[in-house]
């Protein structure tokens, strides 16, 4: 009988390196909100209505606290 060890996988690091840029963290987070929304993912946040932007806004501000 074999013994089944389950190795348990390395945590993944969400920080955003230098290499990768600032911005990185928005683009996860405009993905999440368009699927969210049903809002196209090609879409840009300008092209909102005032009650998507309203959503948008209180998505990064709970999100991406700096």
């Amino acid at each position: 009988m074999l013994s089944s060890k389950s190795k348990k996988p390395e945590p993944v690091d969400n920080s955003v390196s230098d290499s990768t840029g600032q911005y990185d963290l928005r683009f996860v987070l405009w993905r999440q909100f368009c699927a969210q929304n049903n809002i196209p993912v090609d879409s840009l946040p300008s092209q909102l209505d005032d009650k998507q932007k309203e959503l948008w806004e209180q998505m990064k501000q709970n999100r991406l606290k700096a």
